[in-house]
Formats: C-alpha cells, sequence, structure tokens
C-alpha cells in the first residue's frame, strides 16, 4: 500500500493525535479490565458516595479511613453481605473502586489537556473536532453512568442492576471502539489499495456488531453471576438446552433476568462469532486480498481462538478473578481485531471522514 496524502504536515499532525488516541484507547482498554476485576471482587459498592472533585484523594490517615469505613458500615453491603468486615478488609475492596475512579478522572484529563493544546496549535482539522468533541462528552456520560451503576447496589438491596452494569460496559466499549476507528483513519490516512469485495467488507461489519452484542450479554452474565452456574461445556446441566430457560413471565424477562437463559444466550452468541470469524478468515483466503487485511484476518482468527479458550476455561474453573479478567480483556481484543481488520479493508477512507 502507498499512502497518497499530499500534505505531510497535515500528515505529521495527523498521527500525532492518532498516537495520542490510541494511548487513551490504552486507558480505556485498561479502565474495562480493572471494571472487571472490580466487580468480580465485589467492591464496586465499598465507596458509598460520590466527589468529582475531591474524590481522587484516598483516606491519608488513621482518622479518615474511621470515616469512610464508618459509612460504609452504613450501607446495605455491609450490613447484609459483609456484616463482620474488619477495616483490612475493606480495604481491600475499596482500593479497586477507588483505583477504578481515579483511572477514569485521569483518562479524561489525558484526553482533554492534549485536545484543547492541539485545538490551539491548529492541527486538528474541522471535520475532526465534533468528533473529538463527541469522544469528550461521552467520556463524561461514562462517569456520570458509572455513579448511576453504583447508586443501584446503596438503596436496600446490595446488588448492583444488570441492566446499568450492562450499560455501562456498552458504553464503555461504544467509548473504545469510536476512538480506535478515528485513530486508525488518522493514522494511515487515505490509502492507495486492492479493492476488498464489498460482501467481505459487509461480513466484517456485522461481525463488528456481533461482537459488541455478544460483550453486551457478557454484561448480563457478570450482572446475574450466571457464570458461576452450569459450569460445564458444552452441555448445560447434561442438555444442550437447559429445561429453565423459559420459565419467567413474561417471556422477555428471561433473556435479561434468568441466570439459564442469560448464559445460555451468551454460549450461542459466542459460538456464532467464533464460527462467522473462521468463515471470514477462509473467504478472505480465498481472496487476492492486500497483505494489511490479510494480516487483519489472521489477527482476527488468533484473537477468536484465544477468547474462546478463555470463556470456557474461565465456566469450567468456576470463574477465577484472573481467567474472567482476561477473558473481558480478550473480548475488546477481539472487537480491536475486527475493527482494524476493517479499516485495512476500506483503505480508501480519508482521516477526516
Amino acid at each position: 500500500m502507498s499512502n497518497f496524502d499530499t500534505d505531510p504536515i497535515e500528515r505529521s499532525h495527523n498521527r500525532r493525535i492518532a498516537v495520542w488516541l490510541f494511548v487513551c484507547c490504552l486507558m480505556v482498554y485498561a479502565m474495562v479490565i480493572l471494571g472487571g476485576a472490580t466487580r468480580l471482587t465485589g467492591s464496586g459498592l465499598s465507596m458509598v458516595e460520590w466527589d468529582p472533585i475531591f474524590g481522587v484523594i484516598p483516606p491519608l490517615d488513621q482518622q479518615t479511613w474511621d470515616a469512610t469505613f464508618a459509612r460504609y458500615k452504613e450501607s446495605p453491603e455491609y450490613l447484609k453481605i459483609n456484616i463482620g468486615m474488619d477495616l483490612d478488609g475493606f480495604k481491600r475492596i475499596y482500593w479497586y473502586e477507588f483505583s477504578h475512579r481515579l483511572l477514569g478522572r485521569t483518562i479524561g484529563t489525558v484526553f482533554l489537556i492534549p485536545f484543547l493544546f492541539f485545538l490551539f496549535k491548529g492541527w486538528v482539522q474541522r471535520p475532526l473536532i465534533p468528533k473529538l468533541t463527541v469522544m469528550f462528552i461521552l467520556g463524561g456520560l461514562q462517569g456520570v453512568l458509572g455513579w448511576y451503576m453504583v447508586k443501584s447496589g446503596l438503596v436496600d438491596n446490595p446488588h448492583v442492576s444488570q441492566y446499568r452494569l450492562t450499560a455501562h460496559l456498552g458504553l464503555a466499549v461504544l467509548i473504545y471502539a469510536y476512538m480506535l476507528h478515528v485513530a486508525l483513519r488518522l493514522w494511515y490516512g487515505r490509502q492507495q489499495t486492492t479493492a476488498v469485495s464489498s460482501c467481505v467488507q459487509r461480513a466484517t461489519g456485522l461481525l463488528g456488531i456481533t461482537v459488541f452484542i455478544t460483550i453486551l450479554s457478557g454484561g448480563f452474565v457478570a450482572g446475574l453471576k450466571a457464570g458461576f452456574a452450569y459450569n460445564t461445556f458444552p452441555l448445560m446441566d447434561g442438555r444442550w438446552v437447559p429445561e429453565v430457560i423459559f420459565m419467567q413471565e413474561p417471556l422477555w424477562r428471561n433473556f435479561f433476568e434468568n441466570i439459564a437463559t442469560v448464559q445460555f444466550g451468551h454460549r450461542v452468541l459466542a459460538t456464532l462469532v467464533f464460527f462467522g470469524v473462521i468463515i471470514l478468515w477462509i473467504t478472505g483466503m480465498r481472496q487476492q486480498l492486500p497483505a494489511a487485511s490479510r494480516n487483519g484476518l489472521h489477527l482476527l482468527l488468533a484473537a477468536a481462538l484465544l477468547q474462546v479458550t478463555l470463556g470456557i476455561s474461565t465456566l469450567l474453573m468456576h470463574v477465577p478473578i484472573v481467567l474472567a479478567a482476561a477473558h473481558q480483556g480478550g473480548a475488546l481484543l477481539l472487537l480491536t481485531a475486527v475493527i482494524y481488520t476493517r479499516n485495512r479493508m476500506s483503505g480508501t477512507a480519508s482521516a477526516g471522514k
């Protein structure tokens, strides 16, 4: 492939902006994994207050720790689940949630300051300004949605709503995907490439949508702790389809509130993604694709194999924290491979479009 951008200064500016966005993507990636670990360790409700300004400062002395712990002792989670927890146990869960919130604020700072600097320097092309502005707004909304999610477990029932949890996860993934898409366009610019059939391009785009839906279904699995049930594969309770899959009324509730149905749906979606990747890879290998597109398909296949292995292992081993967090990271890695591959297949699009 040969780049045919005519303005080397503009291309240099675009690449600087792309590097900055790649760094932000990496931080969001870490944020998603840390959020999963926070959920898995039962730490998400350890901070019972939301302070966007002074919340960046953790307890620094014994008196502050005692006051923070005293507020937690009034929460439903302590009274109904962690009754009798000592201060050391509270610190262990507190640091997970604090780190998660601090990383979120750090991402906002790392995004905003360079954004303003690039604007001041005049490096940002006019079509790119609304895209970057939308990213920042979505990031702010994500912080608000995160607190809205936590609030669902601070009232009477110490359980975070699976609906709010999935919305929080889904928005994080959307921000990551959009940011990565724009960064790739900026990095590669306008490319001259051998045409890739529209069928393969559409199939890759459809695969990306399916991966995103599968990630959302994983949010419901996490929210219901459905991974701790039916720890066999490929059968569930000795059956391909569990008997209780449609036991709730009305019918739609099963897809979001029935542990058996939610896990079964996640398995089905994951299987569709896996075989979809294999079919796409075989189809692509039979065509005269550019090297970048072929490499993208290889990366996609490797990511799918890794993700399936992580998913099955996490299930069979009853959701160990390290494996489960890696599985969540693997989902984003798979989505990254889809976005990269789709981008390389449409190399004639310009950075500003």
